[in-house]
């Protein structure tokens, strides 16, 4: 539990940002069919993670780290437990999963996702 799936860059202007990644990295960029301001990254083949650009309307922090947990509700009570807090209410992605985001006791934003069942 907790691996690391996935991160996302805040960013003020989605389009300037896809083009600098594109530019400096060659990561390829897409339109999240579920989230406006929002746009999913292919960062390219072999080992890694791929990640996503988000509009810093959605979260300020500059990154945001995602884990992966097997069970989003015992997830939650492990985080509060270790003292740290739900930032935001879990919600459904349809055939990606359960997300949400947390603060770690440092105040640090995380996201969790749990695989659809």
């Amino acid at each position: 539990m907790g691996r690391l799936v996935h991160a996302e860059i805040t960013v003020d202007d989605l389009d300037r940002a896809a083009r600098f990644y594109a530019s400096a990295f060659d990561w390829t960029s897409a339109p999240s069919p579920f989230v406006d301001g929002y746009r999913t990254v292919d960062t390219g083949p072999g080992e890694g993670i791929d990640c996503a650009l988000m509009s810093r309307a959605h979260q300020s922090q500059a990154a945001v780290v995602w884990l992966e947990v097997e069970d989003m509700d015992a997830a939650l009570e492990r985080v509060a437990a270790a003292g740290g807090t739900a930032d935001h209410p879990v919600h459904d992605l349809p055939g990606r999963g359960r997300v949400a985001y947390v603060n770690d006791s440092e105040g640090n934003l995380l996201g969790l996702k749990e695989p659809p069942r």
